[in-house]
């Protein structure tokens, strides 16, 4: 029999693989942003694991070009994963990946990333990451995990015949695992705004519970050495979602504070998605989008930021009607 959840020691360090005796219906990946210094390169390199309803498996890297809207997928024997049990490292192949680097080997891609000075997402006992509470749930469609919502990158890549230098730029990043991505949401995500220190990332989606389903969202505002939570968990209120060809509109309120984000939506390349685990969805993602924030003081009415986040990710999927709210 499968397992219903992971092993303790993963079940509390969400960035480590999740996996571990799972044998059908199951997908698992990490998202890998890596943007250079002078902004002029943009890269999201995405592995993982994959299981059907058969029990076919496979391992994946998928690498997308935000600067050339072009994604391509590179397909590994299952075999070739290994991970380690007890921090996050694993190994696709040649390839390689932790919380503190990155070594790539595919065809028009190597080289090796450094990260440091990762930000992490709080993981007390009680609510082991951005799940919060929601991590203890066995039969939920999809877990997310934040590995680090910014940090710094050092070394190169060989991208095709060009040597690219990463020395300085920002990284970010995310993982999803579970048996489907939702049926309808939206994900977005920047670190690159005015000043350095300020990340933002935020997710809306549909949340199948038993047989019924609400919408749940998780958002948070790293603001220089503080980060402001939104979340369906903990009280806070999504009072708008609007969503049109050309933006996406979203308000939410904590107990403190209000958070109104306005995101301008640019070219996407398509990405494979897991159904079932099966990797043969379909998402649109952009890594050129604007992120505009507005944070307010909702007791004394004070701006605390008013900024625009650029090189931002950006994805509108599914039915959208599922999840929109008008203010």
């Amino acid at each position: 029999m499968p397992h219903l959840f992971p092993k303790i020691p993963a079940l509390f360090n969400p960035d480590q693989f999740q996996g571990e005796g799972k044998i059908k219906r199951y997908f698992e990946g990490w998202y890998f942003k890596v943007v250079s210094k002078d902004q002029s390169a943009a890269f999201a390199i995405i592995p993982g694991i994959a299981m059907d309803e058969e029990g076919r498996k496979q391992a994946f890297i998928q690498v997308l070009d935000g600067r050339r809207l072009t994604a391509v997928y590179h397909k590994f024997d299952f075999e070739s994963f290994t991970f380690s049990k007890s921090k996050f490292n694993i190994s696709i192949g040649k390839n390689s990946f932790s919380a503190s680097h990155l070594e790539i080997d595919l065809p028009g891609m190597s080289g090796r990333l450094e990260f440091s000075n990762l930000v992490q997402w709080p993981k007390p006992w009680y609510s082991p990451g951005i799940m919060g509470p929601y991590a203890f749930v066995p039969f939920m469609e999809c877990y997310h995990g934040i590995v680090s919502m910014d940090h710094s990158i050092f070394g190169t890549l060989k991208v095709e015949k060009n040597e690219i230098d990463f020395d300085q730029g920002r990284g970010y990043i995310e993982k999803d695992w579970g048996r489907s991505f939702p049926s309808a949401y939206v994900w977005m995500q920047s670190n690159h705004f005015s000043l350095p220190g300020i990340s933002i990332k935020a997710s809306v989606a549909r949340i199948p519970w038993g047989r019924n389903s609400f919408v749940g969202f998780i958002a948070g505002v790293w603001l220089h050495d503080t980060l402001i939570r939104f979340t369906t968990y903990n009280g806070s209120t999504m009072r708008k979602l609007q969503i049109d060809p050309l933006k996406v509109e979203l308000v939410l309120e904590n107990n403190r504070h209000q958070l109104s984000i306005l995101a301008i939506r640019e070219t996407a390349t398509s990405l494979v998605s897991p159904i079932h685990g099966l990797m043969d969805g379909r998402i649109e993602e952009s890594m050129t989008s604007k992120v505009e924030i507005v944070l307010t003081d909702r007791e004394t009415g004070k701006i605390i930021l008013d900024d625009t986040g650029h090189n931002a990710g950006l994805e509108v999927a599914g039915n959208i009607s599922e999840i929109e709210k008008q203010s």
